[in-house]
């Protein structure tokens, strides 16, 4: 199979099942993003220092949202649903061992720390972008996507966060608060 197909070169793309559509379509959006968040977690994977049973979880998490992105490029309502809340719950718990390990906080953090967590907090904002290209196509769209997909992505970017602290903590990083006046750095 060549890699190249010569198909998307008049700016149009297949959706599963052969449907073509322009590549600027509500519906490749998210599913685009999907893929751009599960290329940051196979970097966050590639750390020498990452946890392994949280690169287990992420590499659970990359299968999943490989399922996702597939969900979101097939067209109608037959698709099947990529994840189910068992997988939510499987991040929330995660989530909360996690917590468990770092200091309470009432203060933003502004993202950075350990290489790691740095890299985490790309994965978190690219998350919350993929809730928003989801939203969209819902809303431009008028279609269906399973809540527990929104959920999922939801959890999955509040995980980012608690890993960016946690392995801020296991690496004796300092973390930096947000200073809304700012006069001073360094």
């Amino acid at each position: 199979m060549k890699v190249y197909t010569r198909t998307g070169d008049a700016g149009t793309t297949s959706l599963v099942g052969g449907v073509r559509v322009p590549k600027d379509s509500a519906r490749i959006g998210p599913y685009g993003t999907v893929d751009e968040l599960n290329s940051y977690i196979g970097v966050l994977t590639a750390y020498p220092k990452c946890p392994p049973e949280e690169r287990a979880l992420l590499i659970f998490v990359q299968n999943k949202l490989f399922n996702i992105g597939a969900y979101l490029a097939t067209p109608g309502e037959n698709a099947e649903t990529p994840v189910s809340f068992s997988d939510v719950e499987r991040l929330e718990k995660s989530i909360d061992e996690m917590e468990r390990m770092t200091p309470p906080v009432d203060q933003f953090i502004l993202p950075g720390g350990c290489t790691l967590s740095a890299q985490a907090h790309v994965a978190r904002t690219v998350a919350r972008r993929a809730e928003r290209r989801i939203t969209a196509f819902i809303s431009a769209e008028k279609a269906s996507v399973s809540p527990v997909v929104m959920s999922f992505i939801n959890r999955l970017s509040d995980w980012f966060y608690v890993f960016a602290r946690y392995n801020n903590v296991i690496s004796d990083a300092q973390e930096t608060f947000w200073d809304k006046i700012a006069k001073t750095y360094g």
